[in-house]
């Protein structure tokens, strides 16, 4: 078996596989997502007696062709990690390493042990630097007295923090409805191609833009952020509409959601969106994939609610693909890159799901061919 990752020669989908070169800077195009096929990690792997699940973000570094991944359990930690492939797409994992990420030479904690104050969300690489970036929803718990910021994070060598990315008010955590949810902010992070941007999502809307979702139907506003990277200045904010919640809860009034679990750049107008509905009383979640057009969308960085002043012009967002259409069940998918191009050219697309360290869950690895 060989890998594409190690530029090897192998015979995928019909084809011969060349060897792979960086399109990093090309001008993506997506009108259509093709299913290759699913991998399913099993829930008994781990690695230095380290579970490999939990798994929440994941990115693809084309220099060293090495998958990040990040967990959300434990010391806060990522994963090095080799994809390969066969002629049907996806045939293993290859762990190569746990990286804890410290602060002043200490592990960082999760916000679920004592004296935690991080709960990982998203990676991402930034190939021009060598760094990594990892985002963090914090904590909003008034039974606990805890309120915690959300947060960017970079790390340098050996995985220590060597800053973070100042963020603005509307993204501190407050004691009054006001900021983010609890559990509901910073999920997506992604680099635009040249590594001068850097974008982030809620996954839920703030209190002073408006309710949740809920499986009817209005207008409900999430936010997307730039960043410039070298400035680390918030650039400008973006007004993202929201799904309703796909299924009614069983029973009805239990918990139920909709939100943005994962972003990633596609070219300089757009992004790839996740939305993730869950609903209790269902195996699995409803997971639709949007491109969003920010190229006319209004900057609603100085506007401080968006209910009570909606913008002028929301994200423009194209549904690319219901998962539902599958035809298998699919999990709390949190995480998506792209990997290695085809040998036509096209780009590979990989989703990865979230399991929460719960046997009744999957682990996912979903492989997709993009179609310009």
């Amino acid at each position: 078996m060989h890998s594409l990752l190690h530029k090897s020669i192998i015979v995928l989908f019909g084809w011969l596989m060349l060897v792979i070169t960086s399109a990093a800077q090309s001008h993506t195009t997506i009108s259509k997502l093709q299913f290759i096929n699913e991998y399913v990690v099993d829930f008994t792997r781990h690695i230095d007696q380290v579970p490999v699940s939990g798994l929440s973000g994941i990115d693809y570094d084309r220099q060293s062709e090495t998958y990040y991944i990040i967990s959300d359990d434990g010391e806060a930690h990522y994963f090095s990690t080799k994809i390969f492939f066969t002629a049907k797409g996806i045939d293993s994992l290859h762990v190569l390493k746990v990286h804890y990420l410290t602060k002043n030479g200490k592990r960082i904690l999760p916000t679920k042990q004592k004296d935690g104050e991080v709960d990982p969300e998203s990676i991402r690489i930034n190939q021009a630097t060598h760094e990594v970036y990892w985002t963090s929803e914090g904590e909003r718990s008034s039974k606990k007295n805890s309120f915690i910021d959300p947060a960017i994070y970079v790390a340098g060598k050996n995985d220590e923090q060597t800053g973070s990315i100042p963020l603005p008010e509307n993204l501190k955590m407050s004691t009054e409805e006001h900021g983010p949810r609890q559990n509901g902010t910073l999920e997506g992070l992604t680099f635009s191609n040249d590594y001068q941007m850097l974008y982030t999502s809620l996954e839920e809307p703030l209190y002073e833009d408006g309710p949740r979702a809920s499986v009817t139907p209005a207008k409900t506003w999430s936010r997307i952020y730039q960043f410039n990277v070298k400035h680390k200045t918030n650039q400008a904010q973006y007004a993202y509409p929201l799904e309703p919640i796909a299924k009614v809860a069983i029973p009805q009034g239990a918990f139920s959601v909709n939100g943005i679990s994962e972003i990633l750049f596609v070219n300089a107008t757009q992004l790839l969106v996740i939305e993730r509905s869950y609903s209790t009383g269902y195996l699995g979640c409803v997971i639709k994939v949007f491109l969003a057009d920010l190229h006319e969308a209004s900057d609603v960085k100085t506007i401080s609610s968006l209910s009570a002043n909606p913008p002028k012009k929301e994200i423009k967002k194209t549904l690319l693909l219901n998962m539902e259409s599958l035809g298998i069940g699919i999990d709390n998918i949190e995480g998506v890159t792209f990997g290695p191009d085809f040998p036509n050219g096209h780009k590979s697309l990989i989703f990865v799901s979230d399991n929460n360290f719960n046997p009744l869950q999957k682990t996912q690895l979903l492989l997709f061919e993009v179609i310009p």
